[in-house]
Order: structure tokens, then C-alpha cells, then sequence
């Protein structure tokens, strides 16, 4: 990604009002700050902004993937039929997924997810205990047959998605990668700014085992409710309250029911899968043993309309910073040629050390400038003016905050430097 763009040069703009049919609040800034643009309903495309973002958040899940020794792939959308009939899934997943009818009566389904696809292709190269365990991801795009898509990128037709997939010759193994993933899961969490409100909620295993978790962030924003111990740090899903609450220990006086997100969830699917399709491996002991699976999942478009319903004020967003479209936003006052040279030296500067910048250099009033720059959400705004030039100073302001101090030009990168840290 360029370390620095120029905002007059960009293919988007910021809108005063968003669109009546936008009502969710992370549909309503990401379009009026220029992020996405709403295709149809629950499609949006990606502009410069929203792009930006989308690649942080997909690069902060690579990082923690890749930390566990998991391999990124990429499966195809478009998969065929007779792989969901092998799992007797293609009539059970009728409601959500579309189905493409070609000549010769060939159908094939868009898949809305991806164990039918990745069982065989793993399951391939596993012939004994010692190609265990085996883990792969992939970022893509899904597709989901939404009755009725809604809250803008919380629940959409065409999404971005990680899911990740591992193999194991048994249910310990199992649970020991299990909790790594929780764990990643909550590195994820964290870099992304929302860890410490998103807890670690139980919900139910179904058919695979007694308790699947969610990751549910709590806003009261969310659509879910949960039943949160903020003592234990855990959240409880209503379907499997009384039965938690005995077997964790819980004391239900202490769980208050909260609104939510959910942001991620993780499965244990035992056998089920690999039973389908035939795949075993040779153990220890030399005999043909079942192999188990664990699925984790975690929407990257979703991801990013989660942390601007937690992260926003009556302007605009406020990004944290590791997934912030720029680390800072330049704007440049007035028409005088010596302040706009000023802040490229100044973003060729901050660049050495990897800091991005969006310089706005629009012949526009400094009143839509500020009232933008609040809607996009960058965390530190650096203002250069004639007057503050005539002084020798920048003003540099806090987004989340709203604190603004001026900063002599000689010491503004040592402040820059200290004030981003407590960020």
C-alpha cells in the first residue's frame, strides 16, 4: 500500500448525508466517509478507503494464522454438487445457498462455506498419523442466500471471509489446537482495538460436541443478546444457559444479559466430514484410525462493520490504529504553495518509519476538510496552515480524543512518535 495518497486524487468523496435505506451506524459512516458503495442489497463494493482497511484486518488474521502454523490457500467459489451430496448437505443448505444451473443439467453451488471442498483436498495428503496434525485457511469471498440482508456489512449476500480448517488423528490433539485458536483468536481481537470488549462465548456444539464458542463483542448496537460474567470474563448464548451455568461453575446472579456481535466463531466437528468422504489415517499402532476436524471461522468484511459500530462518535469513526485506512491526516489550509511542499516533506519524513499519510490537499473550506476528516476517523490529524507556518508550528489533533496541541515543525516527529504510542 502507498505510505502516502493524496485525497484530491482519490476515487471517492465524502458524502454529506447517508442513504435513507442505510440504517445500521457501520452503513452509514463506511458510505458516507467514502469506504464502500452499496451495489445492491447486502453487496457492497470497496473503494480506496474501505479497501485499505479491508487489507489490515485480513493481514492482522494472517499474522496470527500463519503464528500457528497454518497454511493459506485459496479454494474455488464455485464447487460441485455431488461433493454436498457426499455429506447429504445440498438439500440441508437450501435455504442459503445459491445454485447455478449450466447447460446439461449441471448444477453447481456458490459455496457459503468450505468443508466439502477442503476434506478431500486435505484429506488427500494425509496418509498416517505423521502428516498430523494439518491446518489450512483461506480469505475469500462467500456467498449467502440472505432472505433479508441487512445492517450493512454485518450480514451480507457477498461477504469476505477466513475460514480455517484442521486435521487431527484424535480428540485431544483436537483440543489442544482448539485452545491455540482461542487464543489466536483473541490476539486477532486485540490488534484489532476490540479485545478488551469481546469476550469468549459458549454456545452450542449441535451434533459435534457439547459447546461451539463464539467471540460476541458487546455494544448495545448488537443484534444478539448474551449472558455476560464479567468476573470469569465469558459470555453464555441462551440456548445452552442453564446446562453452562451448572457445568462452569457460573453463578447465575452474576450474569447480566447484554447486547452483541458476534465477530467469530469455532467449531469442533468430530468425525464428520472425513467419515463422509472415506478418509483415515494409520496410527501410532499401525491401524486405520478416524480423523477429526476443527473449523474456525472469522468474517473480514464483517470484522470491519463490528469495529465501527464499537469505535465511532456523533462525527464520524474513530479507527483504532491498526486497522486505520492511514496512521494520519494531513490537511493543508489555504492555496499558499509553500504549505502543501511543507506537508509532502513532512509525509516523505514520517514515511522512513513506516507511518502512512492521506494529505488533503482539496481547494475546498478548512470547515468540510475538518468535518470530514472526523467522518473518516484517521487516529492523528497534523494541520498546516500560512499562520501556523508564519510560526514555525503544526497543530496536531487526537481523534479520539478531540486533544489538539501545536507542535514546533522542528520536534513534530519525536511527538508524533510518543503520542501515537498511547494511542
Amino acid at each position: 500500500m502507498s505510505k502516502i495518497v493524496f485525497q484530491s486524487r482519490m476515487a471517492s468523496k465524502c458524502a454529506k448525508e447517508a442513504p435513507k435505506e442505510e440504517i445500521s451506524i457501520n452503513s452509514q459512516w463506511l458510505t458516507r466517509g467514502g469506504f464502500v458503495n452499496k451495489l445492491m442489497g447486502g453487496v457492497y463494493s470497496y473503494l480506496p478507503l474501505g479497501l485499505r482497511v479491508l487489507q489490515k484486518v485480513e493481514n492482522i488474521i494472517r499474522d496470527e494464522m500463519d503464528a500457528m502454523g497454518s497454511n493459506e490457500i485459496l479454494m474455488p467459489s464455485l464447487t460441485p454438487k455431488q461433493l454436498w451430496d457426499t455429506t447429504d448437505r445440498w438439500d440441508k443448505m437450501e435455504d442459503i445457498m445459491y445454485k447455478v444451473h449450466t447447460s446439461g443439467d449441471k448444477v453447481f453451488g456458490l459455496g457459503p462455506t468450505h468443508e466439502e471442498v477442503v476434506t478431500p483436498l486435505i484429506g488427500g495428503f494425509i496418509q498416517s498419523y505423521k502428516d498430523l496434525p494439518a491446518s489450512v485457511y483461506q480469505i475469500q469471498t462467500k456467498f449467502r442466500s440472505e432472505a433479508r440482508p441487512k445492517s450493512g456489512l454485518l450480514r451480507g449476500r457477498e461477504f469476505r471471509m477466513k475460514d480455517m480448517y484442521s486435521f487431527h488423528i484424535d480428540e485431544s490433539d483436537l483440543d489442544t489446537y482448539y485452545d491455540r485458536a482461542i487464543e489466536a483468536y483473541n490476539n486477532v481481537f486485540d490488534r484489532f482495538g476490540i479485545g478488551d470488549k469481546t469476550y469468549l462465548t459458549f454456545a452450542s456444539g449441535g451434533v459435534f460436541s457439547k459447546y461451539s464458542h463464539e467471540f460476541q463483542a458487546i455494544t448495545p448496537y448488537g443484534e444478539d443478546t448474551v449472558y455476560l460474567d464479567r468476573e470469569q470474563n465469558i459470555a453464555v448464548n441462551e440456548e445452552v444457559l442453564e446446562e453452562a451455568v451448572a457445568e462452569l461453575g457460573i453463578n447465575k446472579n452474576n450474569l447480566e444479559p447484554v447486547k452483541a456481535i458476534e465477530v467469530g466463531n469455532i467449531f469442533k466437528l468430530s468425525t464428520r466430514f472425513p467419515d463422509a468422504f472415506g478418509i483415515m489415517a494409520t496410527n501410532k499402532e499401525g491401524k486405520r484410525s478416524p480423523i477429526y476436524m476443527g473449523c474456525y471461522g472469522l468474517g473480514t468484511s464483517r470484522a470491519i462493520g463490528s469495529i465501527v459500530e464499537l469505535c465511532h462518535d456523533d462525527n464520524g469513526i474513530v479507527w483504532p490504529k491498526n486497522v486505520a485506512p492511514f496512521d494520519v491526516h494531513m490537511i493543508v489550509i489555504g492555496k499558499d504553495d509553500d504549505v502543501l511542499n511543507g506537508a509532502k516533506a513532512l509525509a516523505d519524513k514520517l514515511s522512513i518509519d513506516g507511518t502512512e499519510t492521506l494529505i488533503d490537499d482539496r481547494k475546498c473550506s478548512p470547515g468540510q476538510k475538518f468535518a470530514e476528516s472526523d467522518i473518516i476517523g484517521i487516529p492523528y490529524r497534523i494541520i498546516l496552515s500560512p499562520k501556523l507556518e508564519e510560526k514555525s508550528m503544526y497543530e496536531i489533533k487526537n481523534r479520539k480524543t478531540g486533544e489538539a496541541i501545536e507542535v514546533a515543525q522542528a520536534d513534530i516527529i519525536e511527538t508524533y512518535k510518543k503520542l501515537v504510542k498511547d494511542y
